[in-house]
């Protein structure tokens, strides 16, 4: 079966309602607090590790944080092995001062040791936990209502799959581990401190608040542009997929101006959020980094008196140095975690937001296709149907019967609803009121996956992907072999011109599909859903993109394939669908009329002019 792009729902928009640059909604207040409690439940499966991790990393900053004391010994036999050379009483005990060396380059090791432990079990866990989150992601597109994309860019949803995992990940890399670290050295540096002088200790706890005040005030300015900057990121991911996307529309038209001008104002949003979030949180660093001088020059000049009253050895007040700058270094760790933190929330809001989109719901489904033998008698009953971010009924009342092996071609206008109600019979949509039912039985009775493999479609717009064009065809029926691939190939009358190709049907179709042509791409998407063999075809414009002689070939390929099954046709050229079984003329979502080709015409009505009308224009 065709995958494909369908045409987009009108607009969102209301009173009240505001717009980002480029049209899109501006999003209400997140719930972070909720957002954390999600991604904790993602890590939950993980906390065994996580367990492991925390350890491992204590570890290592509780024997990085006992090397200064350590050092502090080497320091202090030096001094008064100094004192006693002075004095004529002894010497420098250098093999002391050896062992203490080796015992403090051992210390060194083993938390380099843990350190990379941590690091090795915490990147399988941010790597697991990124693949689940995207695998969630992917799964979710597949029970997603088709309508939520037609509001969305894809080039969002795509920012979401990617730019926002990726920040999750980094920054669960970055904060648990600096987290369990900085949270041991800090415990750990303060005991040692306060053992070696309670007055220094002091000074230095007295600059913390300090710390945390600056801390939380500029996080509270500038988590909002870590927010807008995520969510432009998203909307510029959008636009440029959209405009490589149709780049070929977009230079026939001239449209490079605009789409500029679009992407300009679109990036100097993202540009503008970026930057102020970044001066604010880069702010936090600087100033703590101030106020951790401060504390420091104090130290120094308290220590300096000390040590000359003899109070503290020299090995003593080096080591406190050390430990006011090891003291320091994880308070502003803490703040850059903050920072992390920051982005991590933006992200894992966005991701959950799409998460928690509201899903297609099949629990009422009560049968299975396997069970029913279906044949293809369909019948809609008074069905009623308007895009929820309107509210504008667009199907009005729409009524008709259609037998088992009949040819239903529906014509009409532009925007009179024929697309719309394929949408319907596939649940691409929900009605808004009626029924629909397939050999009587109702559609909701049916999981919407399990009815979709009875429809085979073809669109006018061509879905084909990266592959082989033996791939390409198999997409129809996964399991089918070589041999049943080449006989649907054919049957649409396109294994002539796959064989003139290079590599025939293991030629490569590129990921932009240009390297065959627009003809060819549809006769591929027939040859696909001949080899699905459904019960139900739809064929919306299938032949448009072909020229006339190619047209009559498909037209034989067609009428065979439709033989013994229904058919939908939606078809503008009204001269495909003269041997209908029955043609139905909708207009402003309403049936205006319908009958055989012989019938409207004889009534000389709605059918006869359009049908008149496209003649003139050919005989003109």
């Amino acid at each position: 079966m065709n995958k494909h792009s369908m045409k987009p729902t009108p607009p969102h928009g209301g009173p009240g309602h505001k717009s980002e640059p480029g049209g899109r909604p501006v999003e209400k207040a997140k719930d972070f607090k909720g957002s954390i409690k999600k991604l904790l439940s993602y890590i939950n499966p993980f906390k065994g590790r996580l367990i492991i991790i925390v350890i491992l990393a204590a570890a290592s900053s509780l024997f990085s944080v006992v090397g200064p004391k350590i050092l502090a010994q080497a320091t202090n036999q030096v001094q008064i092995g100094a004192e006693k050379l002075l004095t004529g009483t002894g010497s420098i005990d250098m093999s002391k001062i050896g062992k203490i060396l080796l015992f403090l380059l051992a210390i060194y090791f083993i938390s380099a040791l843990f350190g990379y432990l941590q690091s090795f079990i915490m990147s399988g866990v941010t790597t697991k936990l990124a693949y689940n989150l995207r695998n969630n992601i992917m799964q979710k597109i597949n029970r997603i209502p088709l309508g939520y994309f037609h509001g969305q860019s894809q080039g969002d949803v795509l920012s979401r799959i990617t730019n926002d995992v990726d920040t999750l990940e980094q920054a669960l890399t970055q904060s648990i581990t600096q987290v369990a670290t900085s949270v041991t050295t800090i415990i750990g540096v303060l005991a040692i401190m306060l053992i070696t002088s309670p007055l220094m200790t002091l000074i230095i706890v007295i600059t913390v608040p300090l710390s945390m005040i600056i801390v939380r005030n500029v996080v509270k300015l500038s988590q909002p542009h870590f927010r807008k900057q995520q969510k432009f990121l998203g909307a510029v991911n959008g636009h440029i997929e959209e405009m490589y996307g149709g780049h070929l529309v977009l230079k026939a038209f001239n449209g490079e101006k605009k789409a500029i001008e679009e992407f300009d104002e679109l990036n100097e949003q993202l540009a503008d959020n970026a930057r102020k979030a970044e001066f604010l949180s880069g702010l936090m660093m600087p100033l703590m980094g101030f106020i951790g001088n401060l504390g420091y020059v104090v130290v120094c000049i308290s220590g300096a008196i000390m040590a000359s009253k003899g109070t503290l050895l020299i090995g003593d007040i080096q080591a406190f140095i050390q430990y006011v700058r090891t003291f320091n270094q994880p308070i502003n760790q803490l703040a850059n975690i903050s920072t992390q933190m920051q982005k991590m929330a933006a992200a894992a809001e966005r991701v959950f937001e799409f998460l928690d989109i509201p899903e297609e719901n099949d629990s009422n489904a009560t049968l299975k296709v396997k069970d029913v033998d279906i044949k293809g008698n369909i019948e809609f009953e008074n069905v009623h149907f308007g895009y929820e971010e309107t509210g504008k009924i667009v199907i009005n009342n729409f009524s008709a019967k259609v037998k088992s092996g009949q040819k239903i071609a529906i014509v009409g206008p532009t925007g009179a609803g024929k697309t719309t109600m394929v949408k319907l019979l596939m649940r691409f949509h929900e009605i808004t009121d009626g029924r629909i039912l397939i050999d009587g039985h109702d559609l909701t009775d049916f999981d919407r996956h399990d009815l979709r493999s009875e429809f085979g479609m073809v669109l006018q717009d061509t879905w084909l992907y990266n592959g082989t064009i033996m791939d390409n065809i198999r997409y129809g029926k996964l399991d089918s072999t070589d041999e049943e691939v080449i006989k649907a190939a054919k049957t649409a009358q396109v294994d002539h011109f796959v064989r003139t190709l290079p590599d025939s049907y293991q030629m490569l179709i590129n990921e932009e599909t240009t390297n065959i042509s627009q003809g060819q791409k549809q006769l591929l998407t027939i040859a696909r859903a001949i080899l699905a063999d459904p019960k139900i075809l739809i064929l919306d414009e299938a032949t448009s993109s072909v020229d006339t002689r190619t047209e009559v070939l498909i037209q034989k390929a067609m009428d065979n394939l439709m033989e013994g099954r229904t058919s939908f046709i939606i078809a503008h050229r009204l001269s495909t669908i003269k041997n209908a079984d029955l043609i139905l003329c909708m207009n402003n979502g309403d049936i205006v009329e319908q009958g055989t080709h012989e019938e409207l015409m004889a009534i000389d009505g709605f059918y006869a002019n359009i049908y008149n009308s496209q003649f003139e224009k050919t005989n003109s």
